[in-house]
Order: structure tokens, then C-alpha cells, then sequence
């Protein structure tokens, strides 16, 4: 196996972190590595905020279900879809001004505009944690951080057309010999499917799921004194959970306030 599979094939998420520094230099890299990502018609609709005021890293923290590995992590990016800066730059260059001349009305930004948007900065964060690894660096998703909206717009100052796509805390592992055993996954036959979509249903999705399942029974995790099974699991404590409820709500907020626009009253959609 190559290095790049071997880095793949090994990754792993990382909560806890060294204190050795990350140099200027290969933060530049991390950079341009994550650059590099594929992204909808080289427009690139995505921004990264790097968080690295204490006090702000210290409210992301609070607001993701005080994890508390978000405070000290060294590095704190957080990937926004973001069409705004296009939609500026159509304003302000005076595209919107000659396609008026030309009988084109002003279009609105749409769902579409979003989904590309949400695809170039998950794509870019992605390209960021295999570049990290090539570094050196362990990394972790904070799934948290689509939660609570209006406090994080308010902290990151957000408008309108800039949505969070994903949080990604990054940073050198206390041990260069990582410990621990590496997550299962369903097998490729289970995931991928050809040419049309099968609707898999309990067989198969028992099936696909009995790794995963035979582990947290190892670890004595599954509900009902450890006989229920990996679905009672994910339905009892996550789908049914106030957190759920609340990144539903929180991202049916972002959805409305994109469709919005901004503006007050009713979507045109």
C-alpha cells in the first residue's frame, strides 16, 4: 500500500492534543494543501475562519456541548459555504447592472447556490485532515457546531448567504504511536450500489452493521443491559435526543435565513 492509502487507511479522529507547537511553516502548507481541494468551477464558495483568540475558542467549546478539547486545541478552523462574496462581487463589479441592461433579471441566490457551496467546503476540510495527517497532525470534526445558530452567526458575525459546513480541530497527538482500536466501517458492498439506488431494509442493514454492533457489545455499550441492538443505540441516544432536536431546529434556521435572504417577510421560495 502507498503512503497516501497508508494515511487514509490509518486516520483516525483525535481529542486530545500535544502542546508542541505547529510552525508558521506548516501551517503555510496546511494552507495550500487545503487550497488544493476540488471545487465547483474554480469559484470556490468557500470561506475558513481560524479561530485562535482563547476567548472565542473557549465560546465555541461552550456552545459545541462544552467539549472542552476545542479550547486548547491548536488549531480551530471552522469551513463556511459562502456565496456572499460572489454575490458582492456580481453587485459590486456591476454584474448584476449589466445583465439588468441586458433584460436579465437579478437572480436570487438559491438552494443550489447552497448545495455546491456546502459540497466546496467539505471537500476542502477533507482535503485538510489527509494533508494534516501527511504532517503529522491528528484531527476531529465537531459535528456540534451546526447547533445553536444564532449565537455562533453572532460570534463568527455571519450573514445570510455564509452557512457553517463543518468544524475542524487540528493539532500534533500526544503520542507519535497512536493507541487504541480503529472504528469499524460497513463493508464496500454495503455502501456502494450499481447503477440505481437499492433501498436496502433489516436484513441487509444488520448485515452491513454486525461489526459495528459485535464491538459495542464487546464494550458492553448497546441499551437494554447491553441486548439492544446498534439501532436501539443510535435511536434512544441520538434521534431521539434534545441535541438532535436542536441541530434540526438550528439548521432549519440557516436553511430559512439562506432561502431569505436576509430580508424580512416571507421567502420567495
Amino acid at each position: 500500500m502507498n503512503q497516501t492509502l497508508q494515511l487514509i487507511a490509518n486516520r483516525r479522529s483525535l481529542r486530545a492534543f500535544s502542546d508542541e507547537p505547529i510552525s508558521d511553516e506548516t501551517l503555510e502548507t496546511l494552507k495550500e494543501m487545503t487550497l488544493r481541494a476540488p471545487t465547483a468551477g474554480n469559484q470556490m464558495f468557500y470561506s475558513i475562519i481560524e479561530v485562535t483568540d482563547p476567548a472565542r475558542k473557549a465560546a465555541l467549546a461552550e456552545l459545541c456541548d462544552s467539549q472542552v478539547m476545542i479550547a486548547t486545541a491548536p488549531i480551530v478552523w471552522i469551513f463556511l459555504a459562502d456565496v456572499q462574496k460572489w454575490e458582492n462581487f456580481y453587485s459590486e463589479g456591476g454584474s448584476y447592472a449589466k445583465g439588468l441592461e441586458r433584460g436579465i433579471k437579478v437572480p436570487e441566490i438559491g438552494l443550489g447556490d447552497m448545495h455546491l457551496a456546502l459540497q466546496d467546503a467539505i471537500i476542502a476540510a477533507q482535503n485538510a485532515v489527509i494533508s494534516g495527517e501527511a504532517l503529522g497532525l491528528g484531527s476531529c470534526y465537531i459535528g456540534d457546531i451546526v447547533e445553536q445558530h444564532e449565537k455562533v452567526k453572532a460570534l463568527l458575525g455571519l450573514t445570510p448567504h455564509v452557512m457553517v459546513a463543518a468544524m475542524l480541530i487540528m493539532g500534533y497527538p500526544k503520542s507519535k504511536e497512536r493507541t487504541g482500536k480503529q472504528s469499524k466501517r460497513c463493508p464496500a458492498s454495503a455502501v456502494f450500489m450499481e447503477n440505481y439506488y437499492k433501498e436496502p431494509h433489516l436484513e441487509q442493514l444488520k448485515e452491513a452493521y454486525k461489526a459495528q454492533e459485535q464491538d459495542l457489545r464487546e464494550k458492553h455499550s448497546l441499551p437494554d443491559d447491553n441486548t439492544g441492538s446498534i439501532a436501539d443505540r443510535y435511536y434512544f441516544k441520538k434521534h431521539t435526543s434534545t441535541f438532535m432536536a436542536e441541530m434540526n431546529r438550528s439548521a432549519q434556521t440557516m436553511i430559512d435565513e439562506w432561502k431569505n435572504g436576509g430580508k424580512n417577510g416571507k421567502s420567495s421560495y
